[in-house]
């Protein structure tokens, strides 16, 4: 058996492990790469093997670092099943359509602006899958509840836990037959933190013979959520009633947009928001995931149903307003103060939220809140590491509104509770893989297991490929 790894090695983004085993090959995630000057050309260079040859594709969740290149897997030949958990489909149908339109509309700027300047030797740039393409893909998606077990091969058994990341995602567990014995893989996926708004806690796993782990922060500890609810509570008040500005939340449209709802209609109906409080979500992608996490009520925690039915049923529920087509876009960027607006995407490199922050960033009485990791090389990351100045739609933009960092809101485990998931396996892996994580922390986190506990770690390079 050999195990390949594509991408999220000693980075964050580009999920994609292959597995094969005699004739037998599949992928866990296919993933986007983001973020930096080479992103664009290495999701243009994958994937590096034959698609024809895959039997199946398994996907932890719906985040387009783990699920951005399916539609040019089949663009490029694969026409095999995408098994995943049923909430992770539906947020399919609304996250590749988007990456897709993006792609399209990426490629016709670029274009354009060749043409314009005149550089007539520059071939037009082809979008990196189409729409059409990403709706090809979605008609071979298999959706399965958790703790179901599958076969999508003859020699595979396949289950879904629950990860508590977003909505819909999953740890992994695949038994591999071969040569009369059977083998355990587990791939956590991207596990969330315990305690956390919506979502349940992420499911134990006791056995594996070969882990893959995450690693994103696995060399830090996140606040804890009630000084971040503490700090969230005094951004918006601070901004909204003493310097009369705005509030610009980026959030990915998954996960990070329905926890900030959450914690800020808790906020109103604990007296620490005002009643009046006005909320703009300027996403489609978000209003459809939101959407989406309401068909799913199920897989909310208790907490959150009771808040759904007291936003329903209560009169001092905040103002909410989810803004769909352009032009209601655009007209928030007439609001100058009293507005907290969420909006797309999360590290800020593309969507809406680039149009608020080139209004609001120059305006010092507003402030940016952000809530979630921002990659290396993003425009959310030269933010949080205090540029003056960022480019935005060819302009140079002035950094004067306040800056907020919330460290207690991330989607991922952090470092002690990565350990603490890891700590209910009743022995170590034969071998376990440390991924999903920047370089120095997957490194660090890889020490960590090895010396505090044993195990038998690598941390692979992109490319890397182990017999097992």
């Amino acid at each position: 058996m050999k195990l390949t790894f594509h991408g999220a090695s000693r980075e964050v983004t580009g999920s994609c492990y292959r597995v094969e085993s005699g004739k037998l090959n599949f992928l866990v995630d296919c993933g986007m790469f983001q973020g930096g000057p080479m992103a664009d050309e290495r999701n243009r260079r994958f994937p590096g093997f034959d698609p024809e040859t895959l039997d199946f594709v398994l996907l932890t969740h719906a985040h387009i670092d783990h699920s951005g290149l399916l539609p040019r897997l089949a663009a490029m030949g694969y026409r095999g099943p995408v098994h995943c958990t049923h909430a992770t489909a539906d947020l399919l149908s609304v996250l590749l359509p988007d990456s897709a339109h993006i792609q399209e509309k990426e490629a016709e700027w670029a274009n354009y602006a060749n043409r314009k300047n005149r550089r007539s030797r520059i071939s037009d740039l082809a979008p990196l899958y189409t729409v059409t393409q990403a709706k090809d893909i979605l008609q071979t998606v298999r959706g399965v509840r958790y703790d179901k077990e599958i076969r999508p091969h003859p020699r595979v058994r396949v289950r879904f836990q629950d990860a508590g990341h977003i909505l819909g995602s999953a740890i992994i567990e695949v038994w591999v037959e071969e040569g009369g014995n059977s083998r355990k893989l587990v791939f956590s996926g991207d596990l969330g933190m315990s305690g956390r708004p919506i979502l349940n806690d992420p499911t134990p796993i006791h056995e594996a013979d070969i882990l893959l782990v995450e690693s994103t922060y696995g060399n830090r500890l996140h606040k804890s959520l009630s000084e971040t609810i503490d700090e969230l509570a005094h951004a918006v008040t601070d901004t909204l009633e003493r310097k009369k500005g705005n509030v610009i939340i980026p959030a990915f449209a998954v996960g990070r947009t329905q926890d900030l709802l959450y914690l800020l209609m808790d906020l109103v109906r604990q007296g620490r928001l005002p009643k009046n409080l006005a909320i703009f979500v300027d996403s489609p992608m978000a209003s459809a995931a939101t959407a989406i996490t309401l068909n799913h009520t199920n897989l909310m925690d208790e907490e959150s149903r009771e808040m759904l039915q007291w936003f329903r049923t209560s009169p001092d529920a905040p103002y909410l307003r989810v803004t769909e087509d352009v032009e209601d876009s655009m007209a928030l960027n007439k609001i100058r103060q009293s507005a907290v607006i969420i909006s797309a995407s999360g590290m800020c490199d593309a969507g809406r939220i680039k149009h608020h922050l080139k209004f609001n960033l120059p305006r010092a009485e507003c402030s940016i809140i952000i809530a979630g990791f921002q990659a290396e090389g993003t425009l959310g990351r030269r933010l949080v590491d205090g540029a003056r100045t960022v480019r935005l739609f060819r302009e140079t933009v002035p950094v004067r509104a306040d800056l907020y960092t919330l460290g207690g809101l991330s989607a991922h485990a952090d470092r002690d509770a990565l350990l603490q998931w890891l700590s209910h396996f009743k022995r170590p892996p034969v071998q376990t893989f440390v991924v999903h994580g920047e370089e120095q922390t997957a490194l660090g986190f890889g020490v960590m297991l090895r010396d505090g506990m044993g195990w038998q770690v690598s941390v692979p390079e992109n490319g890397a490929s182990f017999d097992l």
